[in-house]
């Protein structure tokens, strides 16, 4: 974290503020519009934190603890302890980002609607303002539910897909669509000359890289294995089952059997 600013700590969790944000604040205020930019930006990213912090909470739903957030340029990373191998917890811990700002927009929306801002005497910058912050958090949404690693979509669309294809199928499907989708945006913003869209873009395709190499190792791991106790995931086996293997990251519940020849004779 050297090259990071630490903010505070909220919910036991460390916030941090990465050093090249502020290239974003000074492009806001020398090219967008000064102050206000500035104010709009940082308020922006305060969706960001409450969106990643709706990650980290879930999570810890799920005993799974984050280590610490931190704001780029580019949005926020909860840097989570381990991921969850469970489609129902990586599904819920996924969708709990997105659903923060659909809160925040619902909020803003009904705000703008019942015309608190339109009253005499209220600046009308804050209308603005507030519709500005609305539509980011909508874009947020939208931005983060497109079905493709590493957007938080890409992890809903591997837990749906984890049970029928497995982890690892899940995951190359996902990981590809993101790659696929940072090239054509890539070229896109390059032939326009948006240089901040082309290093977002290279962003996306090397995170959705990293992610497959990373769950392809787990595979390989996890084929050398015939079963599992839960003790590494977010599940626990409850009493008389345990977790079993059945190839290609897919894990499920199987009971205990015993054989009553081994069982000890009470007489004895």
């Amino acid at each position: 974290m050297q090259s990071s600013w630490k903010l505070g700590r909220w919910a036991g969790i460390d916030v941090y503020l990465h050093s090249t944000f502020m290239l974003i604040l000074a492009y806001a205020g020398m090219v967008l519009g000064g102050f206000p930019a500035i104010l709009l930006v940082v308020a922006a990213f305060s969706c960001v934190l409450l969106h990643e912090f709706g990650h980290a909470l879930m999570a810890r739903r799920f005993g799974i603890e984050t280590e610490d957030i931190t704001l780029y340029p580019i949005g926020g990373v909860a840097r989570l302890r381990r991921m969850p191998k469970s489609p129902g917890a990586e599904m819920a811990i996924a969708l709990a980002g997105p659903a923060v700002n659909v809160v925040i927009a619902a909020i803003l929306a009904l705000v703008l609607g019942l015309g608190l801002f339109d009253g005499p005497g209220t600046p009308v910058i804050l209308g603005a303002f507030a519709m500005n912050l609305l539509s980011i958090n909508i874009v947020l949404v939208l931005f983060n539910m497109i079905p493709a690693f590493p957007m938080d979509g890409g992890r809903v669309l591997r837990a749906a897909l984890s049970g029928w294809l497995g982890r690892v199928r899940a995951t190359m499907i996902a990981a590809s669509i993101g790659r696929g989708l940072a090239t054509l945006f890539g070229l896109y913003s390059l032939v326009h000359g948006d240089w901040f869209q082309v290093i977002l873009a290279m962003f996306i395709y090397v995170v959705a890289g990293a992610e497959l190499r990373q769950v392809l190792a787990e595979g390989r791991s996890d084929s050398d294995s015939d079963s599992h106790n839960g003790s590494d995931d977010v599940w626990v086996a409850p009493p008389g089952f345990r977790w079993v293997s059945r190839g290609k990251g897919v894990w499920q519940l199987a009971p205990i059997v015993v054989h009553t020849s081994n069982r000890p004779s009470p007489w004895r």
